[in-house]
């Protein structure tokens, strides 16, 4: 791929604490009231888009829809034939939306594109939602029949952890409290009024229930409705957009670099390949490693703030040493000293994560992005890391199947 760069001019998410059908708006509303709020806040006009990409995982099952990228078209006059493509990769499928918009923009084809993010999730039950995230592992061979599939897996991974280097469960509930702390300074979260503590998220009980093995409710990314349009453009855009605004171009923040693996589907045989290895999921690792050498950094302390996957908290554990703020095994380390917290050496997640802000599960990698743009923007309000000029992303489908790492700097 070319080294031009592409830059990202900002973007709006919705509020991820609202019931969508219990509003009885259909997912093209969600989409709608993204990208109306982008352009209010990006200063975009639509004559200015030239393709709109849409990252989604599952609609058809949540909402019995399919090809949203034609739902764009309906949202101004001047979008009539406008070329629109939809995206799918489990949990990264907007992740996977951003690295075909960058490519498109590299290859000159376009300067100006709307990435959305969009999931609807609270159309169906609990388990019948649970049987359709499934889908994003090997269905018939590790979610068909059984109850809430993923949050069996990365408990798997939880264990493995435990088999290879030892786990205390106190260190996942202290992932689940600073996530949970962060979401309140966040006016978009899910869980910003709810309450948390870390004696909470220890204990296993009525108000704390057990989902399977070590995973208990505090454990668990939130089921969420939400949607995300974020825009990425070329230079020469960029450097004419930043004039528009009276800025500069060196103002603007930038995607550096980026990594994208693909790891084997079963998280069976992700662990098998991974024996006799320092890291769990060395496909994970491989990406991070390659957006690093793409952005030309040495490692995560040239980061500021990381806003990374944590569907569950043994997702989170997993990303502090394969970010490389330990040695592998050694995440306890990060979290005991308070590495990950606001105002440590190198904050996770301050939006909250999946945990606190919510997993719209389509539309968590842009959301992530528009994180990551925020703070090194300085525009993050309440959860801004001080200071903060470059940060990274991890995005994953399925049991980290898909992997998509970005880095951002302004």
């Amino acid at each position: 791929m070319s080294s031009k760069p592409v830059y990202i001019l900002g973007g709006y998410q919705t509020d991820f604490a609202r019931n969508w059908a219990r509003e009885n708006k259909h997912i093209s509303a969600m989409m709608r009231e993204a990208y109306e709020g982008s352009l209010a806040v990006s200063q975009i006009e639509p004559r200015d888009i030239q393709s709109a990409f849409v990252g989604n995982f599952a609609a058809e099952l949540y909402c019995r829809q399919g090809h949203l990228g034609a739902f764009f078209v309906d949202f101004d006059a001047v979008f009539k034939g406008l070329p629109t493509s939809r995206f799918e990769g489990a949990c990264a499928s907007s992740a996977l939306a951003v690295l075909s918009a960058m490519a498109h923009i590299q290859a000159g084809w376009y300067d100006c594109i709307a990435v959305v993010g969009v999931e609807q999730m609270k159309t169906v039950s609990p388990a019948e939602g649970g049987d359709f995230l499934g889908t994003a592992a090997w269905y018939e061979r590790e979610s068909a029949g059984i109850e809430f599939p993923f949050p069996k897996l990365f408990g798997k991974l939880g264990d493995v952890y435990e088999e290879r280097y030892g786990l205390d469960d106190r260190h996942l509930a202290r992932i689940a409290a600073i996530n949970y702390g962060n979401a309140k300074n966040n006016p978009n979260a899910q869980t910003r009024d709810w309450f948390m503590s870390y004696d909470h998220a220890c204990q296993k009980g009525r108000y704390n229930v057990p989902i399977t093995g070590r995973i208990k409710v505090t454990d668990c990314s939130q089921v969420t409705d939400g949607a995300v349009c974020v825009y990425l453009a070329s230079e020469a855009f960029a450097c004419e957009y930043a004039n528009r605004l009276g800025q500069t171009l060196e103002t603007i923040p930038r995607i550096a670099g980026w990594g994208h693996t693909t790891a084997p589907i079963e998280f069976a045989a992700k662990i098998a390949e991974s024996e006799g290895r320092p890291y769990v999921l060395p496909w994970t690792r491989k990406a991070v490693l390659d957006a690093y050498r793409r952005a030309g950094i040495r490692d995560c302390w040239d980061l500021d703030v990381i806003e990374t996957h944590d569907c569950f908290t043994t997702s989170e554990y997993m990303a502090i040493d394969h970010f490389g703020l330990t040695e592998p095994g050694q995440s306890w380390k990060a979290i005991e000293e308070g590495v990950i917290e606001m105002g440590g050496r190198l904050p996770m997640n301050p939006s909250g994560g999946l945990i606190g802000c919510g997993h719209p599960v389509g539309a968590t990698g842009a959301r992530q992005l528009l994180d990551a743009f925020k703070q090194v923007s300085g525009t993050a309000g309440g959860y801004q890391v001080d200071g903060a000029r470059r940060a990274a992303t991890l995005n994953i489908g399925g049991s980290a199947t898909t992997n998509v790492v970005f880095v951002v700097e302004a």
